[in-house]
């Protein structure tokens, strides 16, 4: 037996096997070595663990009765979509039963009166866009991971590019279904486009990250599509002056559906992944902007408007990407920046911070500092409009003994800066183990009692995902 939390966990046996078996079928459960390694681990790396059993879930009554079964049992559980995360929230760490929810991927209804999307967890958010946009429709939140399954991004309160115009996910969820830890099933929220009724008990289920319930259907708000998106790529000589852009591009009253900042060590990483050319990577740094409207001339004006003012405060130029070959190599590089860098070193680690827009170039030019100082590589983009950075630690040649001791101090040092700049330890993709110390020593113990409360009202034996967030 394992144990967590002074709770000692039930060790598998062919009595709980044979109960799996009897809910699933024989051909949906999984042992030894029918288990895919890709299931002790997310994208983290580092961090892995085997299950003892994992079980592909079709239905909520399913995901209800192994719960039940679970919970009288005191075996451990841990929900599971395509593994994507980052901060090993979906890795078994105490083994038992891992419930895959990637086969519960059904579209159930598009409601075109009320503007929502009714979908189970394991639908791909690529396939969400791709669907409601068949149908004139949007949904908005739009994280870098399109593989990865709107459960997924349901628990991290996955953001994306299009947060500074748009919000996160928590705000395109309507309603949920969420299987408890006990078994129960608790119906939340609706099609209502208002809600007072009592606590919000979705917006804890967003974010929590499979530690307070499994969701097993959601309710997205969805808008109508907008007709006309045009994207600007605009140099500048250094990240300082790019950076510093942001809070008057923000302030002007042209509002960007995205405004991400980049470097050219990341660019040419994507070039080399991708065997393709960027449209430009003559300067250090660049700022790509979306605008989206429905009409021509109102993104016209928007865009017109904020190239007249990064040209006007050291922008070298503004290209248009408005054509579809352009719009594809931009972004198609801007979503392979994180498997390039992945590609372009042994190993990589993320501190993935959010910070006020104002202190961005801070941020950013504080981790310059700490590269000459550990003689360490930290290439870095992000979020510039919403000041959610993705700052990469790569380890290169580096031994173990001397990577371990580096990215150790290197984690205590920018989070550190972090806070001291009124920012927060995650912008996006959540606490999972990774993070926990990180976040405990920002929140202190009052706000961590709190959250820990709030895990014991759900979760009394702990089975739920745990060792994550506030364990």
């Amino acid at each position: 037996m394992k144990c967590v939390c002074d709770k000692e966990y039930k060790k598998i046996d062919v009595k709980d096997i044979e109960f799996l078996k009897s809910i699933c079928g024989e051909e949906r459960v999984y042992l030894g070595n029918e288990i895919s390694e890709d299931f002790s681990h997310d994208e983290l790396g580092g961090v892995s663990n085997m299950p003892d059993v994992v079980v592909d879930a079709l239905s909520t009554e399913e995901v209800s009765k192994i719960m039940k079964y679970a919970y009288e049992n005191n075996i451990p559980v841990v929900p599971r979509g395509s593994g994507t995360g980052l901060v090993g929230a979906s890795v078994p760490l105490e083994g038992g039963i891992m419930i895959n929810l990637t086969k519960m991927n059904k579209i159930l209804e598009i409601d075109k009166e009320n503007l929502t999307l009714t979908v189970e967890p394991g639908v791909l958010l690529m396939e969400i866009g791709k669907y409601v946009e068949e149908n004139d429709l949007f949904y908005p939140p739009d994280p870098g991971e399109k593989s990865a399954t709107i459960g997924g991004n349901i628990s991290t309160n996955a953001g994306g590019m299009r947060a500074v115009k748009y919000g996160v996910t928590r705000d395109y969820v309507r309603g949920l279904e969420v299987v408890l830890p006990n078994g129960e099933v608790l119906n939340i929220g609706g099609k209502v486009v208002k809600n007072s009724s009592g606590y919000s008990i979705k917006d804890l289920i967003v974010g929590s990250e499979g530690t307070l319930g499994i969701v097993t259907k959601a309710i997205l708000r969805l808008l109508p599509l907008p007709k006309k998106s045009v994207s600007l790529l605009i140099p500048f000589k250094d990240i300082d002056t790019a950076i510093e852009m942001v809070p008057k591009i923000i302030k002007s009253k042209a509002v960007p559906t995205a405004i991400e900042f980049m470097q050219k060590e990341v660019i040419l990483s994507a070039e080399e992944y991708l065997g393709k050319k960027f449209p430009d990577n003559s300067c250090d740094a660049y700022l790509l902007l979306t605008f989206d409207g429905n009409t021509k001339e109102q993104v016209e004006n928007d865009y017109s408007t904020v190239a007249d003012l990064c040209l006007a405060e050291g922008g070298i130029d503004a290209y248009i990407i408005d054509t579809d070959e352009r719009k594809e190599s931009v972004w198609s590089a801007r979503g392979a920046f994180l498997e390039a860098i992945k590609a372009s070193t042994t190993e990589m680690d993320e501190c993935d911070v959010v910070v006020p827009r104002n202190r961005v170039a801070e941020f950013i030019k504080y981790t310059h500092d700490l590269e000459k100082e550990f003689n360490i590589r930290i290439p870095s983009f992000g979020h510039a409009g919403d000041g959610n950075l993705h700052v990469y630690i790569c380890r290169d040649e580096l031994s173990e003994a001397d990577w371990n001791k580096k990215l150790k101090q290197l984690f205590e040092r920018m989070y550190k800066k972090s806070n001291e700049l009124r920012g927060l330890v995650s912008g996006e993709h959540g606490i999972g183990y990774a993070k926990k110390q990180y976040m405990f020593n920002q929140y202190g113990e009052a706000y961590m009692n709190v959250m820990k409360g709030i895990k014991k009202v759900f979760d009394s034996k702990n089975i739920l995902n745990p060792g994550k967030v506030c364990q």
